[in-house]
């Protein structure tokens, strides 16, 4: 007998030779009517023109109409269009492009394709796909309904707001200022905004998502126009339902001043991790002594968790005013941060209330949507490409691709109807 890896393989192909052909005879069909299959004024008709089209069962040959316009300089395909042909790609084909070039490098995506659907694609041509499709998904995606599940009043929603750095190509850094040696930048900011809800707490009164709630934006534009994407979002998303917003943001000065004015009424709430990490610094600056530092870590602990930020300040004062040069100047820059952010470290009052009051899922989400497909080694991006990637990751993790090309493929241009079953299966169904 033969390997049966071999018979697999074998099956496969066989299957989609036949699905082919099936798709082959349903899309040929001389009586299949075709939306505007009919010459306009002008235009001469090439009749039977073959176009080959990658389908999900590989190639696909079609024989079509060709209308072209000798004055106007441009042709058409009736049938084309009715199908959803995108430069000789099936809507399934592309929906699966472009999924897996939201996951993985281009090179990657076209070895894995041909091992898991036989499909043949060369990964510049998936890269052409993904920046093609990037834009339109995203103009699919903004204007999308609230998912299925929210409906009622929600008890809290969240809008958590980070940036990371990716990695650009050279010239698309020129004359930005970075934290390399001599000034200049390596990176971009790529923002990233998480809207989440939260209905429950769990047994211990702590704060649960709601399931499958979690969706981005994310972008390079600045932030003005970035946190104003991230307000369409939540009002997407229903923040006129919401009984209580949350703006849930690490120190950056941006998200606090575009917050207030794009989320006046959300609770802003500075991230404890990142007031934990500044509090780990201030301690390190009043108290050179490795063991002091970490108890006095321990001494503020507490009080910072409980709504004692003034406590806190004044004896960082108190110390600060016994020190000279650089660890006064570092106490200073620390103390300053905990006195702009201190109505935002209310911890013991979110706690008490049920919040979310770690950034956690916006950190997550700079490390799975930006990260996880930015930063592979070796990786350069242009600013055009990395947004295209940024549309196609942030339906696909914001649980809304399938939805999304759905809405894309969506069309009652053309319903291709399989052969009506007969009447005695007709009557018995």
């Amino acid at each position: 007998m033969r390997n049966l890896e071999a018979v697999e393989l074998g099956l496969r192909e066989a299957l989609f030779r036949d699905a082919r052909a099936l798709l082959e005879d349903l899309l040929n069909d001389p009586t299949l009517p075709v939306p505007e299959d009919a010459g306009r004024p002008g235009e001469k008709c090439h009749a039977a023109r073959p176009k080959e089209a990658l389908t999900l069962f590989g190639p696909a040959a079609l024989r079509r109409h060709y209308y072209y316009s000798a004055k106007e300089e441009r042709g058409r395909a009736s049938l084309d269009r009715a199908l959803g042909l995108w430069a000789g790609y099936s809507p399934g084909a592309l929906r699966v492009l472009c999924r897996a070039a939201a996951r993985l490098r281009f090179d990657t995506a076209a070895a894995d394709l041909k091992a898991f659907c036989g499909l043949e694609v060369d990964g510049r041509q998936i890269q052409r796909i993904a920046q093609e499709m990037g834009p339109r998904v995203r103009a699919i995606q903004e204007p999308l309904p609230p998912f299925e599940h929210e409906v009622g009043p929600i008890p809290i929603l969240y809008i958590a707001v980070d940036g990371t750095g990716v990695p650009l190509r050279a010239e698309e850094l020129k004359g930005r200022a970075g934290k390399q040696p001599d000034g200049s930048a390596k990176t971009r900011e790529a923002k990233l905004a998480c809207v989440f809800t939260q209905t429950t707490l769990d047994d211990e009164g702590l704060p649960l998502r709601d399931f499958e709630s979690s969706s981005y934006v994310a972008g390079f534009e600045e932030a003005p126009d970035f946190m104003v994407r991230a307000r369409q979002e939540a009002l997407r998303r229903r923040l006129s339902a919401a009984l209580i917003s949350v703006l849930l943001g690490d120190g950056a000065a941006w998200i606090w001043e575009q917050g207030a004015k794009c989320f006046p009424m959300a609770c802003q709430i500075l991230g404890l991790y990142h007031a934990l990490e500044h509090r780990l610094e201030l301690t390190h600056c009043l108290d050179p002594d490795p063991e002091g530092a970490k108890a006095l870590w321990r001494i503020w602990r507490e009080p910072l968790l409980a709504d004692e930020v003034p406590d806190v300040l004044r004896q960082a004062r108190e110390r600060t005013g016994k020190l000279a040069g650089e660890p006064a100047a570092g106490a200073g820059k620390h103390i300053a941060y905990f006195e702009h952010n201190r109505s935002r470290m209310l911890y013991g009052t979110y706690r008490a209330r049920g919040f979310f009051y770690g950034s956690g899922v916006v950190e997550a989400g700079c490390k799975t949507v930006i990260g996880g497909r930015r930063k592979g080694s070796g990786m350069l991006w242009s600013e055009p490409g990395a947004t295209h990637i940024l549309d196609l990751r942030c339906a696909l993790y914001g649980n809304q691709f399938d939805q999304v090309w759905d809405r894309l493929n969506q069309s009652d241009y053309l319903r291709v109807r399989l052969a009506d079953p007969p009447p005695q299966a007709a009557q018995a169904a």
